[in-house]
């Protein structure tokens, strides 16, 4: 799959087959933490969180999962 370059803002953006690897990547990401298991897949990636409307429930989910996998900077 080649997702260099590409952004995640919509799911029309992607073709079922891309989708399906997407989430079972994120099941995989899943599974490792579970097991407690360290990996680098996101070392030195960005992530951005941009939200159109306030949403305190869904910015405090979105912030332990980047806290979780990255290394975010509030700004």
């Amino acid at each position: 799959m080649k997702f260099y370059g590409r952004d995640f803002l919509k799911l029309l953006d992607y073709d079922s087959e891309e989708i399906i690897y997407l989430i079972k990547l994120a099941m995989d990401f899943k599974k490792k933490k579970k097991a407690g298991k360290i990996h680098d897949y996101l070392r030195g990636k960005n992530v951005v969180l941009l939200f159109e409307k306030d949403s305190t429930r869904t910015r405090c989910a979105f912030e332990v999962a980047s806290i979780e996998t990255l290394q975010p900077l509030f700004i």
